[in-house]
């Protein structure tokens, strides 16, 4: 068998670069080489499980810490907007992110062509928002994988990305397209600027990615998804179910108190954990409470004092490990933690606060596999009951018997492999 090169490039957030590590590692095993392309800052991310790691600039070059710093300050300067609804987000979290993203477009045109001269990749996998030219110049098969929202592929039929909007709320779609789409026109019209400079056609007003024309991955699970006016091509759109990638083995510590009761996993992802308050909140509310609880507080762990016996913090902790020994999670809506609840059969309560996090709330609770919380307003009594019924109600937990099998039956990344692989041929 000839060994071929997969060159990924994941957006530079955890959830994204999981991802694909846990498809870069099933390409591995078949014997293949991967590399990554990567934001300078989480080059080594990839090394440490492994892989070559080559740095693209996807911003004005700084020290990692700065960068690290750059964002989690852009993270916690929004923390007021994230009590309003997405719609109201638009003008300023939505509008500052794009702005942003677009500038990484700009950046990674300096470095990707050279980098991929360099490795000479067979097949190109970009996990991202938006288009970089030179990987749909660089004259191999380029696949688009989609590990946010599975409406991040537009169809007028169901609710615009980013919006949190339920499947049958069509005015709340409209309002919120007709929004995105004034406060977003001066930041597209750049973006097309940019697209004609490097010999590309222009975009539709509030698209910045295309589906590419050989393959695309949805990270999403299929029996969550919409029903579209345009149904996906099957020959260019597959769903991986969720996924997950392997991580080291966790022990659950013993707990000081309440060892035997219900155990809750609680994280916000690296950046969400920044909201202090609102887990300091949630911590002294199951500090009262029969459950247990591991709680991810990212950096700010010198931040908590007085944790009551029946929860344990951590900076970090290995979550496809976690999730499978829990009895209920509360999280953002990232991602990873929303297809991991799935996939291990967990009900989820999300909380969350910005883009598909809103998204996939309202989704868990259309579909009857968790619940959408308010971020900031419920009460303990409220938010008590949303937990034991997340830990009793049997026609939930049937569900999500069902969910997980498929899922897991389907091994997403080993499915993915094959497909990068088959193209590379």
């Amino acid at each position: 068998m000839e060994q071929k090169t997969f060159a990924f490039f994941p957006e530079a957030a955890f959830g994204p670069a999981l991802n694909s590590v846990g498809i870069a590692q099933a390409v591995t095993a078949m014997g293949h080489k991967a590399v990554f392309l990567s934001d300078p800052g989480f080059v080594d991310v990839y090394k440490g499980y492994g892989f070559e790691a080559h740095p693209v600039a996807l911003s004005e070059p700084m020290p990692a810490e700065k960068m690290a710093k750059f964002w989690e300050d852009f993270i916690n300067g929004h923390i007021p907007n994230f009590r309003k609804a997405p719609i109201d987000q638009i003008d300023n979290y939505v509008k500052e992110c794009w702005e942003a993203i677009v500038d990484s477009a700009k950046w990674a045109e300096k470095d990707l062509p050279k980098v991929l001269a360099e490795i000479k990749p067979d097949v190109i996998a970009v996990d991202n928002v938006i288009l970089f030219p030179a990987i749909k110049q660089f004259g191999v098969p380029w696949v688009r994988v989609i590990s946010c929202s599975e409406n991040e592929i537009e169809d007028p039929a169901i609710p615009p990305h980013l919006s949190g909007m339920s499947e049958n709320d069509t005015e709340g779609h409209a309002a919120f397209r007709k929004k995105f789409n004034e406060v977003i026109k001066p930041i597209h019209d750049d973006f097309n600027a940019f697209l004609k400079e490097c010999g590309e056609a222009p975009y539709k007003l509030g698209e910045f990615f295309e589906a590419s024309p050989y393959m695309n991955l949805m990270l999403y699970p299929q029996p969550l998804t919409y029903e579209r006016e345009h149904p996906l091509d099957p020959a260019r759109f597959q769903y991986l179910e969720g996924c997950v990638r392997e991580d080291k083995p966790y022990e659950v510590p013993e707990f000081a108190a309440n060892n035997d009761g219900p155990l809750l996993y609680v994280s916000f992802g690296s950046l969400g954990a920044g909201d202090t308050d609102l887990l300091k909140r949630l911590i002294t509310l199951i500090g009262k409470s029969r459950y247990r609880a591991l709680v991810n507080v990212g950096d700010y762990k010198d931040s908590y004092s007085d944790i009551p016996p029946n929860v344990i913090i951590d900076s970090w902790f290995p979550q496809p490990s976690v999730i499978p020994q829990v009895d209920a999670v509360i999280h953002h809506g990232g991602n990873n933690s929303f297809t991991e609840c799935l996939f291990f059969g967990k009900p989820a309560i999300i909380m969350p606060y910005v883009w598909d996090g809103h998204d996939n709330a309202m989704r868990v609770q259309e579909t009857g596999y968790g619940f959408r919380s308010d971020r900031y307003e419920w009460t303990d009594e409220e938010l008590t009951e949303k937990i034991e019924t997340c830990l009793t109600d049997t026609a939930m937990h049937e569900r999500l018997e069902t969910i997980s099998k498929h899922m897991q039956s389907c091994e997403g990344p080993v499915k993915a492999a094959k497909i990068l692989v088959e193209l590379a041929k």
